[in-house]
């Protein structure tokens, strides 16, 4: 699911929100998410998950064309885990469909 796809569904289950008012709403959040992480500051929202900033130092890589030593400057990458309910939710629905599937 893309970002439009997101606006769109909250949009359908909310008639009362004009769609241009869920797409500042959705962009505010991720924005705010975005800004958090730029801060260094880890961002949990219970039931989903948490995003999280790893840093990776720099290292020695190689060119796969060539095999030539390149040097890799550190960088900072996020990180997102899932909450314990969305997985257990997904694996719920995965036996259900499997389930399904083997009758």
């Amino acid at each position: 699911m893309i970002k439009s796809e997101l606006v769109q569904r909250i949009a359908e289950h909310n008639p009362h929100l004009y769609q241009r008012d869920v797409e500042n709403i959705v962009n505010a959040i991720l924005e705010e998410i975005v800004s958090a992480l730029s801060r260094g500051d880890r961002v949990e929202l219970r039931g989903f998950g948490a995003f999280s900033v790893k840093h990776r130092p720099a290292r020695a890589g190689r060119n796969p064309r060539t095999g030539e030593h390149v040097p890799v400057e550190q960088k900072s990458v996020p990180f997102f885990k899932t909450g314990k309910e969305m997985r257990e939710r997904l694996n719920r629905n995965g036996h259900d469909e499997e389930a399904a599937a083997s009758s």
